[in-house]
């Protein structure tokens, strides 16, 4: 049970701020460039924080074994979906190309 308090703990006071921040729009210019588009990413990281609570607070309140097992399955899909925001995010174009102008001959 200590772990699931330490890991509550640890992932409330950085991955939570930090995802709010993002979700908000509140970053750091200079860290603009390297985390563009942040309110995905920002998404994304809020996802991966979910994915504790969901995951520990059955298990410490003294849940069924049921009710433990279907939290997990939840806390699974949601670090699967802050997965593929984030893919999605950091692969997705962020401008696009103008299309080529095409050379009539005459």
């Amino acid at each position: 049970m200590q772990w699931h308090w330490i890991g509550l703990s640890v992932f409330s006071l950085t991955l939570l701020p930090a995802g709010l921040a993002m979700l908000a729009d509140r970053v750091p210019r200079r860290w603009r460039g390297r985390l563009a588009p942040v309110r995905p990413r920002g998404a994304a990281v809020l996802l991966f924080y979910a994915t504790a609570p969901v995951n520990a607070v059955p298990r410490l309140a003294g849940a069924s074994a049921e009710t433990t097992l279907t939290c997990t399955a939840i806390a699974g899909a949601l670090a699967v979906a802050g997965a593929l925001v984030l893919g999605f995010a950091t692969h997705w174009p962020r401008h696009r190309r103008p299309a080529r102008a095409v050379r009539e001959t005459a």
